[in-house]
């Protein structure tokens, strides 16, 4: 029997459409096996497909569960804001007003609510891991790494290579190796490289890519919400704490735009999202 499920596409990390990462959301997926939900969200092809369910835990307004055409994944980001975007904008009722509880893979994740529409999910921790390995200037295609601060693979559910790089316009000139970046997704065991550079000229800004394989090509995310949290971590394990702006996208002609507060309460990754479909999938 055909069924018409609830169906949002938005576009995450962007006030203006077309220009951050798109997610598609079926708002109502109660009774989907998961090789439904894993052939959908081959079928819509972006880099995560989201599938509202039910929570099971008393604190979480909903469940959420996140597929990218090849598997599940326990946590990211811009399906995380993605998603409660969606839901808000369909009226979703909250436990807590100002606050969205999300129950997902890594267990609950707090979502903040700001007075002009933006959402931001407060980091869950990170396992910081120093990294070391020859290749990873030829699987960038440049040598202009910063070697005064350490590469770090960073696993929060997700797991991402941290490659500092002396300048934005260095993390802009990357132009990868195809076969030695997948021998060092596969040696460091991580779902990315986020290779991040200062802006010039904005204070406490930084260029960022999340460059990752998907069904066996080389690829890059628009804007990628856990890798920036997997960052923010990775400056606080430092001891910097201070908050800052992030743009990614540039080098495929988006302009994605993250902010990171750190506060008393947690590290916060947040940003704007709009509405570009709204309808029904037909399953």
């Amino acid at each position: 029997m055909t069924q018409l499920r609830p169906f949002k596409q938005v576009d995450v990390f962007t006030s203006t459409p077309f220009n951050g990462n798109p997610l598609a959301v079926i708002m109502d997926a109660d009774g989907l096996s998961d090789e439904q939900m894993q052939t959908i969200a081959r079928w819509t092809n972006l880099s995560e497909t989201t599938f509202v369910l039910p929570a099971t835990e008393p604190a979480a307004d909903y469940r959420v569960r996140i597929f990218t055409p090849d598997m599940e994944l326990p946590f990211a980001g811009h399906p995380t804001l993605g998603t409660a975007h969606a839901l808000l904008e369909s009226g979703i009722s909250l436990n807590q007003p100002q606050q969205i509880v999300q129950q997902c893979g890594v267990g609950l994740v707090k979502i903040r609510i700001a007075d002009d529409g933006a959402l931001a999910f407060a980091s869950p921790e990170a396992v910081l891991t120093p990294f070391s390995d020859a290749p990873i200037s030829s699987a960038l295609n440049s040598d202009k790494l910063e070697e005064q601060l350490p590469v770090m693979v960073a696993d929060m559910g997700i797991r991402w290579l941290l490659v500092p790089m002396k300048s934005a316009e260095a993390v802009l000139e990357i132009k990868p190796d195809a076969v030695e970046f997948a021998r060092l997704i596969k040696k460091s065991n991580v779902n990315g490289v986020m290779p991040f550079g200062p802006l010039k000229g904005v204070a406490d800004g930084y260029e960022v890519r999340g460059l990752l394989i998907e069904q066996g090509s080389l690829t890059e995310d628009p804007v990628t919400g856990s890798a920036n949290a997997c960052l923010a971590r990775y400056f606080q394990a430092r001891g910097v704490e201070l908050d800052y702006l992030v743009h990614q996208g540039t080098a495929i002609q988006r302009a994605g735009r993250v902010t990171v507060t750190y506060a008393s309460d947690g590290v916060w990754i947040g940003g704007q999202t709009v509405t570009v479909l709204d309808g029904a999938i037909r399953l």
